[in-house]
């Protein structure tokens, strides 16, 4: 049996809320990657120990509750727990001799978010990000009717 990932690309062009609002995500996002990063720092070279998925995630519900961090509960959940994984692949892949040790997040580099299919979906050509109202207006970067099932 074979098994095949895709993912595609696409332009989006969201309207002024719409953009505000994948800002702040992007945000939620580089602030979610350099506190849990921290405290991997600060657990590795302090105990000398890793730390695991679990506990980053545990971090995360923690963040949330604490007043100052609330706003992270205002965008999708599904980016910042991505931000988790991606974070503990790094640290794998640092410990495994494949990679570098992961870096901080700047605002001046580049922003991203890592929808999974839970946190959006598609509707008669029209993407609804989770959290957002109104869909997102995007163009293929291919003729979408040569993929039609």
């Amino acid at each position: 049996m074979i098994f095949m990932r895709l993912a595609y690309r696409c332009r989006a062009y969201p309207d002024s809320g719409q953009r505000a609002r994948l800002g702040r995500t992007f945000g939620c996002v580089r602030l979610v990657w350099n506190k849990t990063l921290a405290e991997r720092h600060r657990t590795y070279h302090g105990e000398g120990r890793r730390v695991s998925y679990k506990e980053t995630d545990a971090t995360l519900t923690r963040l949330k509750k604490t007043e100052e961090l609330a706003f992270l509960g205002e965008v999708s959940s599904v980016p910042l727990q991505q931000t988790l994984r991606h974070q503990h692949t790094a640290f794998q892949n640092f410990f495994a001799g494949r990679a570098r040790y992961p870096r901080f997040k700047s605002r001046n580099g580049r922003q991203s978010a890592h929808y999974t299919r839970s946190a959006f979906r598609m509707r008669e050509g029209q993407l609804f990000l989770a959290k957002q109202a109104a869909p997102l207006r995007f163009v293929w970067s291919w003729d979408a009717g040569t993929f039609a099932r």
